[in-house]
């Protein structure tokens, strides 16, 4: 009996002095991940890839947004599990680790296309590719064209623009055209016939039907640079592959 008593004694002692080895040793563990975490794991260098509309230090900013923000593995925990507070123009973000102390962050943008500038609220309205509205604020976002000329009811933030829907198809090819080609003008408008007037500082080309708009701004591409001191209309409302009329009404 007493035997058997000195057994469990033993046992337990023994279990007691597994569970108290076990759990210094997670401790330590513990302890020496955390110091790794603090020493080695610091934000000393942050890589933005995809930005266009904004400079690095805005996405920056954006992302390293709390006390914490100094440790490159909770800046990537966080944005793993959460998403980060909505950044106009900004679709989504990817957060990584290049190496212990160097962030990645890659910036997918909307694709803002363009701008009207509502007179009632004072405010500018930028769409997407899609025709959905942006943001609206007072700020100009350069190498984004200002769209006049066009009627449109109700604006709402992440709504689809309340136009024509056939003109705003016709816009958003237009835009996303010149966007492609890399002929984005100061500013297009709309005149009779929801007819589009590209301007490029003092000259103004005349599209017509965007039907055949590739092949128009491919000859676009070509004389603008001849008329960079020029002041005029370039007529290209008649251009066709068959009958390649394009006048130049210089300004008087």
């Amino acid at each position: 009996m007493i035997k058997e008593e000195r057994k469990r004694e033993r046992k337990r002692k023994r279990r007691w002095k597994a569970f108290w080895i076990t759990l210094l040793t997670l401790l330590v563990v513990a302890g020496i991940a955390f110091l790794t975490a603090w020493y080695f794991f610091r934000v000393k260098k942050v890589v933005v890839e995809g930005n266009e509309l904004y400079e690095d230090s805005v996405i920056e900013d954006a992302i390293l947004n709390d006390e914490f923000s100094w440790n490159t593995l909770y800046v990537y925990f966080k944005y793993k599990f959460t998403t980060p507070e909505a950044i106009p123009f900004i679709d989504t973000v990817e957060v990584s680790l290049d190496n212990p102390s160097t962030l990645h962050i890659k910036v997918y943008e909307k694709g803002v296309m363009g701008y009207f500038y509502d007179e009632n609220e004072e405010q500018n309205v930028y769409f997407d590719k899609d025709g959905f509205v942006a943001e609206i604020s007072q700020r100009v976002v350069e190498g984004v064209p200002l769209i006049k000329g066009l009627e449109y009811e109700e604006i709402n933030l992440y709504e689809k623009l309340d136009i024509n829907q056939s003109v705003l198809s016709d816009l958003l090819t237009l835009t996303q055209t010149l966007k492609r080609n890399e002929l984005v003008p100061d500013s297009i408008i709309y005149g009779k016939e929801n007819s589009p007037i590209l301007v490029y500082k003092n000259v103004w080309v005349q599209l017509g039907s965007i039907d055949l708009i590739s092949l128009k701004l491919e000859h676009l591409a070509q004389i603008l640079p001849t008329l960079s001191e020029e002041s005029g209309v370039l007529h290209m409302e008649n251009w066709t592959e068959d009958a390649s009329n394009i006048v130049f009404d210089r300004d008087e």
